[in-house]
């Protein structure tokens, strides 16, 4: 923001931010004075800010004793141009400048956008190593996303912090507007209730409200989680998560697949979270949808030429990865054993999708790869790196004959991670000297991967010395955890994690690792690392070089035309 003589107001959309033409945004100027609403001056490149298309408009005399606020909701500016809003309030002024841009027309019909949650370059070579195989020095093949023609480093950073989440870095993909840490599909205002800060389109409420195209969100994580929510959800606190299975139900995606089931069942069902008696598995019913709650029910109403909108929740939590479910049977796949793979429900999603003439977008969420990061447990994110990468597959070889179809894999984020080297349980002495680098480093042996990718043996004896970073106090074993995902620290006195003994008793020379993040952290965190894009199909060629988050949206709504507005 800009600021002018005097005490300077705060404005939404924030200074520099580039707006779609014709998408929705909420107006929202914050003042430290309490003004009455004839006082406020705002003009907008020299016109009266009454004259915009706007829905309706708040005032609050003063807002949680902070001053003086207005807002203008779902404010609409069709024109492109470069606007300039002046805003003046006695002794507060302030002003802001705004991209307004066009698309052109559309490129493409259908948009299929993967998220690998998390995802590092690490997790690719190690999912590349165990699942393609390495001799020489000359991988045997390639991840399915390795060839794609274009690609492009993402910067990833949010509106208030060099770090993201999931929540604000997949809202900067949703909407191309930056925002703050937990917050998705709004600006951070001071507004106290999360569900009040201002405003901005995303692309599934674009795709609902200006097209004739079909939308689809699938993940395996709970479908309320950040990365699936952001796609049509606007909270400042993405723990709403009760509100935003309403939100999923309002949206109309044709397509809703993934865990979360504990988030649409009434209070007092088993498992239930929500806070009243609303049952939206029932709503989805009746709204025409087929819903499904196992692989099997999915896989067939998938194939069902009659299944036109499709609700799948599989699991009342996130559903377990692919080393779980095809390898080890550990975590909650004994009490949820018919969960569906991703590849599974990008095929269903599609088969459902491809249905409307008129095209679609889909968003596939590989999440788990993140939620195996956090917890340092190498081996669990890259067996659904893997899971990604036959996901991807599916939709490449839907593109071969759809070849209007742009495809976009990409992290939202990265972690911190890399592979120095091989440990070998061969080599004498304690653990870390098991660990060759350089020319004693050598190649694993992990065995052949079967058909589906998947080595079905993880635990072998010369293994990838993979190490994260950023990480809290834990014990080091160098060994894949056959039990469970790795919970390397457990809460001692007051708030300060220490190291789960569990490992040392597990396995004697257990390296104790102090942890260089803050005592009360108890896994590993995101890192600023730029995420790496892949991208293939027409409209793919927009994506090069280094690229700010937010114009990973504008590669999207200028593939799909959203607002073929000529330039002015």
């Amino acid at each position: 923001m800009t600021t002018l003589d005097g005490i300077a107001a705060t404005i939404y959309p924030i200074d520099q931010a580039s707006i779609l033409a014709g998408s929705k945004f909420d107006l929202r100027i914050e003042l430290d004075n309490v003004v009455e609403q004839k006082s406020i001056k705002a003009m907008l490149n020299g016109r009266p800010i009454d004259q915009l298309k706007f829905s309706g408009t708040q005032f609050i005399p003063s807002e949680a004793g902070k001053g003086s606020t207005l807002i203008l909701r779902d404010v609409v500016i069709d024109q492109v141009a470069r606007y300039q809003l002046k805003v003046n309030a006695g002794a507060e002024q302030a002003e802001v400048s705004w991209d307004v841009y066009g698309t052109g027309p559309a490129k493409v019909k259908n948009v299929i956008l993967f998220i690998g949650d998390g995802m590092t370059i690490a997790n690719r070579t190690a999912a590349r190593v165990l699942s393609k195989g390495i001799v020489q020095g000359k991988y045997q093949s390639a991840l399915s996303f390795d060839d794609m023609p274009h690609m492009a480093l993402i910067g990833t950073s949010g509106s208030d912090s060099l770090i993201t989440d999931s929540a604000n870095s997949m809202s900067a993909y949703m909407t191309g507007h930056k925002t703050g840490v937990n917050a998705m599909g709004v600006y951070v205002s001071r507004a106290q209730n999360t569900l009040e800060h201002p405003k901005v389109e995303t692309v599934g409420e674009l795709i609902k409200r200006k097209t004739n195209k079909s939308l689809g969100i699938v993940s395996d994580a709970e479908v309320e989680d950040a990365t699936p929510a952001a796609v049509v959800a606007h909270t400042r606190r993405r723990t709403d998560k009760q509100y935003i299975a309403d939100q999923l139900f309002a949206s109309n995606a044709e397509v809703i697949l993934g865990g979360g089931s504990a988030y649409f069942v009434p209070q007092g069902s088993p498992n239930s979270k929500r806070k009243d008696n609303r049952n939206l598995v029932e709503q989805f019913q009746t709204k025409g949808y087929a819903v499904v709650a196992t692989r099997d029910e999915l896989v067939a109403a998938g194939k069902n030429p009659s299944t036109k909108k499709l609700f799948g929740s599989f699991h009342p939590d996130n559903m377990d990865g692919s080393l779980d479910r095809f390898i080890l049977k550990k975590n909650t796949v004994p009490q949820y054993p018919n969960q569906p793979d991703l590849t599974e429900m990008t095929q269903a999603a599609l088969n459902v999708l491809s249905k409307n003439p008129n095209g679609f977008f889909l968003m596939v969420e590989a999440a788990l790869i993140d939620k195996f990061n956090h917890p340092l447990d190498w081996e669990r994110a890259a067996y659904d790196t893997i899971m990604l990468s036959n996901a991807v597959q599916v939709a490449k070889d839907f593109a071969k004959t759809h070849p209007d179809t742009l495809i976009i894999v990409t992290p939202d984020h990265t972690h911190s991670g890399s592979i120095s080297g091989v440990v070998d349980d061969s080599r004498p002495g304690p653990l870390r000297e098991k660990v060759g680098v350089y020319a004693n480093a050598g190649y694993p042996n992990y065995p052949t991967a079967n058909n589906a990718g998947y080595p079905e043996k993880v635990d072998v004896s010369r293994r990838l010395a993979y190490f994260y970073s950023a990480y809290p106090d834990h014990f080091e074993t160098m060994h894949p955890k056959m039990d469970g995902t790795f919970v390397p620290a457990i809460k001692g006195e007051g708030d300060v994690y220490i190291a789960n003994p569990i490992y040392q008793q597990l396995q004697h020379d257990a390296i104790h690792v102090d942890g260089n993040l803050p005592a009360r952290a108890d896994v590993g965190v995101h890192s600023a690392d730029d995420a790496v894009l892949t991208a293939t199909g027409p409209g793919s060629e927009r994506f090069k070089g280094f690229m700010d988050n937010t114009e990973v949206f504008k590669g999207i709504v200028n593939a799909l035309g959203l607002a073929p507005t000529p330039l002015k």
